[in-house]
Formats: C-alpha cells, structure tokens, sequence
C-alpha cells in the first residue's frame, strides 16, 4: 500500500506538514488579545465578548487558581457545558501552567470519583448545576484524595436573561437562569466565580510546547477511563492545521455548539478558532430552532456538527425561513452522515458536508475529508503531517488498497501515552521505519485514491450519536446494582442515534420483582444519559465460553439479527 496515494487529491492551496508554533498554547490568545482587542472572541445569548476581555478574564483565573497553591503541571477538573466561562477556565488553567482535565458534563457522582483520583486533581472548576454532583463525588472520597477548592460560576454570569432574539429556548430558562446556591464541600472550599479578584497578578507564564497541556480522558474494553497526555505542541498542531484545512481566517463566525468537553470541539474549533482570531457563537446545546436563528443573525459562515443535528435542524417546520446563505463550510464527524441528506445539502445549498475521523489520543483529527472533495460516507485522507497505514491487527504488516485491516498512524498529534498507565500505553504502540505507530483499534481499508473507510471495530465499543459508549464501563457500574448478578452491554440498532446501548440481565433470585424501568431509572442516576440502557432485556443466564467469559458478540449477533 502507497502511503501518500492521497497526495494526488491533496488541497493544492495546503502544505502537507506545518511547523508547530513553539509557543504555549496560551499565547494564542495573549497574541490576538493584542491584535484584535475589541473583536468579538465569543458571542453567548446576544453578549459579546472581545478578545481583550477573554484574555483578561483568563488571566483573572489564572492569578485566582495560583492563590489557592496550583503549580506548574498540576491537574484542574474543568466540568462545563459550553459557555464563555468554559473558554475563560481553559485558557486561565494554562496560563496558570497548569493542566485541563475536562469532564462531560452527563458524568453522575459515581463516575466523577474517578476523574478527581486518578489525576490527582485538588481544584476544580464548574458551573452551579453541576455543582452539587462534584461536591456528592469529592465528599465520598477518602479525605486525603478529596477536592480542595470548588469555583462555581452560573450562565447568567456570562449573560442577560433578557437577551431579546437571542434569549435561551423556554424550555431551557429552569436550567439556565436559575442561580443555584453554593454546595458544601467538606473538608474544602467552594467559591464563587464573581469573587475572583480582578487585579491580582498571574504567576509567570512557564510553560513551553513540551509540557503537558490536557489530560482528557477515554473508555476502552477494559477498565476505568484512561488520561491521554496531550503537550502543548500536540494540541497546537492539530489547531493551526485544523484551521488551516477548513481555511479559516480572523474573519470566520463558528456555530460552537459541538461540545468543548470533548476533544474535537476543543481542539478542532475552540482551540483552531482562537489561534486564528475568529467568532464563536456558543450553544450550551442543541436546539434547531435556536441554531437556525443564530445560524441566521450572526450570518455564520463555519459549522462542524454531529450529522443528527443537521438532520433534525432540516426537520424543522420553520427551516425554510432560517437563511443558509453565509455558510461556507460543513463538516463533522462522529457518525456517518446519511448519503440522502449529504446530498440534499449540495443540491440546495452548494454545500459538501465534510466528515472526518480522529480519537482523543489523536487530538481529534487523523484524517479528513478535503473541503474541495469529500467522498460520502468516508474518513477521508491522512491529515496534516499524518502517515496512516491499514495494517493486519495479528502481524502488524501493511495491507493492499482494499484489504481490511487495523487503521495505524503516526503524526504530531498523537498522544504522549496514557497517563499512569505505562502498560495500556505499551499495548497501543508499535515502532515501524522508526515512526511510532498508535493503533486506533477501528478496522477499515483504504481505496485506490487514498481515502480510508471504517468497516468494524477491533475494540468493543458503541456510537450513539457520536457518544462513545464503553460497555466494560457501563458494565461495571451497573454491577452495583442490588438486582444485576450479571450484565452484558451490546448495541442496538437506533434509526435517530445510528446506535443506542441494550442492557443483557441476570436478574438476583432474590430482587426478581425489579423491573426494566427500576434499573433504567436507577442507571439514570448513577451514570451518564448517553450511557443509560434504551432496553434491558433479562435473561436466566449468560452464555460463557469454556473459560468462564460472557460470550458477548453472541449475544451482539443475535441482536442484529432480530433488529434485520
């Protein structure tokens, strides 16, 4: 297989590799802060905020989690929905040469333990919904291993409830206007975000483009989630070249409404838009008609997206009267986008929606679609400074154009390895002409141009809407439940979601009375929505292998099987 068969579809306007700045990823927005001081960085319910006063706000944080003792290469949780007070922690945690650990924001008490311990994080950082979820997860911890300070900041410190065209959806004003109090956090301190002090002074900026940066974290089949050690520089690559490939300038106006807790809306957008000076317009979430109208006043001209969304945005009965026009760039990823609806897309809007692929270890983008020629329904080809083989997952040996195999790559954006886990991070490495390989776990080919296509995955895992759903995590939390004897965690088909999670159940003699909706309710408690089962199915037993392990991909075919 030809490595570089991509180059001949390669964008003419675009170098094949970049030189990574060798700057912080701070300096990103300190410099442009200095270009475009009154510019609009976000925009959030009709409040904008200039790049000056982004830069201010961050280092207001940055001089804040100084005080309460953060050092260099310490880990701050960052737990946050997107709004102007999640850009500002970001940016306020490096400058503060410190470490981002984000956290979706769905993870319930049970889960959040885990992202307090393992990084050893002392601060955290949250809004006031989500508050008194950390304070339950850091309480229920050994003292020794609890959060030290908690700063909450509520929406409406970032803006006016009564934002005119702009105000949040009604359904949202419970969630969004209301100014939760503070939790108690024994043993800690919980302090609230407009009493940061505004003319303290941040610690000198220390970090370099080899320091660690992020600590977000993934699932995999076995285990708790895993920190992926990002640098500055691995995170800097993937926001100069995302900008780069979906040609964005100081000019672009960004719908950010992909998630910044998650890898791709972190980097490929927040990160990619700041470095080149550009607006974005924040969605805490999804709402079509609230995306059409903003989509439409703020003439919007890029938006990256999970394909649901396009597909629900086109549903609305109002679609026709939301203007399109300024749209210059779609893309997204996450989920394959139906080839109906990519095509309804170009016909009536000129535009080619452009999916791509990459994994947190990746920095979110390995491959993807050039803009000038997407295939449908396809990855696309190897990013910026990106060499991907498909190789065979037993022998390691390159494929032909064609073959199934392991997608593998290499490039700056790869991760430095898992954080605490020296063998994880052995086991997803291999060396090869004296490159350092990440195996991705996802089988696919590559055709004859060049463009790579997922067919399988190696790794047991489920998209639902472009959530990454761990059955091996969900497993394990839902064994205690007082009901589960055994559970076994298989997808099902989902005609909205592409694919939703089925719980398998052993029921205990002695809960047989517990009922689907008792444990569907109860996961709802203790776990991510994205995670919940749809469906619990209950069963007399398991079917196990002769070495005593559950025969899941049995009961993954039987699955398919009923849903054909």
């Amino acid at each position: 297989m030809n490595p570089s068969a991509h180059h001949a579809v390669w964008p003419t306007r675009l170098p094949k590799q970049i030189t990574v700045p060798a700057t912080s990823l701070w300096d990103n927005l300190a410099t442009n802060a200095r270009r475009y001081p009154d510019k609009a960085a976000l925009i959030f319910f009709g409040r904008v905020i200039t790049y000056a006063a982004l830069a201010a706000q961050a280092e207001q944080v940055a001089a804040w989690l100084h005080a309460q003792g953060v050092a260099k290469g310490d880990r701050v949780l960052l737990n946050m929905q997107n709004c102007p007070q999640l850009v500002a922690a970001h940016f306020g945690i490096l400058r503060a040469n410190a470490v981002v650990v984000p956290v979706n924001p769905m993870n319930r008490a049970e889960e959040l333990k885990h992202y307090i311990t393992d990084p050893d994080v002392r601060v955290a950082i949250t809004t006031s919904d989500l508050a008194p979820e950390l304070a339950r997860a850091s309480d229920a911890l050994p003292e020794a291993q609890r959060l030290q300070h908690l700063l909450v900041t509520h929406f409406t410190d970032a803006f006016d409830p009564g934002a005119g065209d702009d105000a949040p959806p009604a359904a949202w004003a419970d969630w969004l206007l209301t100014r939760h109090a503070l939790p108690a956090l024994a043993g800690g301190q919980v302090h609230a975000w407009q009493d940061i002090p505004q003319d303290a002074t941040p610690p000198a900026l220390q970090t370099g483009s080899a320091d660690l940066a992020l600590l977000p974290y993934t699932s995999g089949t076995t285990g708790l989630p895993k920190g992926c050690m990002h640098t500055h520089a691995s995170i800097m690559h993937n926001a100069v070249a995302s900008g780069l490939w979906g040609n964005a300038s100081m000019e672009t106006v960004t719908l950010m409404v992909v998630p910044m807790f998650h890898i791709t809306g972190m980097v490929s957008l927040m990160h990619a838009n700041i470095y080149v000076g550009a607006t974005m317009v924040l969605m805490p979430r999804w709402d079509r008609e609230l995306a059409g109208q903003l989509i439409s006043r703020w003439q919007v001209s890029s938006w990256t997206n999970i394909p649901t969304m396009v597909i629900d945005l086109m549903g609305s009965p109002n679609f026709a009267q939301f203007n399109l026009s300024s749209l210059l760039y779609i893309g997204g990823g996450g989920a394959a986008m139906p080839q109906a609806v990519a095509q309804r897309l170009q016909d009536q809007f000129g535009l080619r929606y452009a999916e791509g692929y990459g994994l947190t270890e990746t920095a979110a983008p390995s491959h993807s679609n050039p803009p000038d020629h997407p295939k449908q329904q396809c990855l696309g080809i190897p990013f910026m400074g990106v060499d991907a083989r498909v190789v065979d997952p037993e022998t390691l040996q390159d494929l032909e154009v064609g073959e199934q195999g392991e997608v593998v790559v290499h490039g700056p954006q790869v991760f430095q390895g898992y954080w605490k886990n020296p063998d994880a991070t052995r086991a997803v490495f291999f060396e090869r002409e004296g490159k350092r390989f990440f195996r991705t776990g996802d089988l696919g080919h590559v055709d004859a141009d060049g463009y790579y296509f997922i067919t399988d995955r190696l790794k047991r895992m489920i998209n639902a809407s472009g959530f990454k759903v761990w059955p091996a995590e969900v497993e394990a939390l839902m064994y205690r439940h007082p009901a589960v004897q055994e559970a076994c965690i298989i997808s099902m088909q989902d005609s909205y979601r592409g694919e939703s999670v089925k719980a398998v159940v052993v029921r205990r003699a002695s809960h047989a009375s517990t009922t689907e909706e008792d444990i569907i309710a109860w996961c709802r408690d203790t776990m991510a929505v994205y995670k919940v089962p749809r469906v619990v199915q209950f069963v007399d037993a398991l079917p196990k292998s002769g070495a005593g392990k559950v025969m899941w991909r049995l009961l993954q075919d039987n699955e398919r099987r009923s849903s054909t």
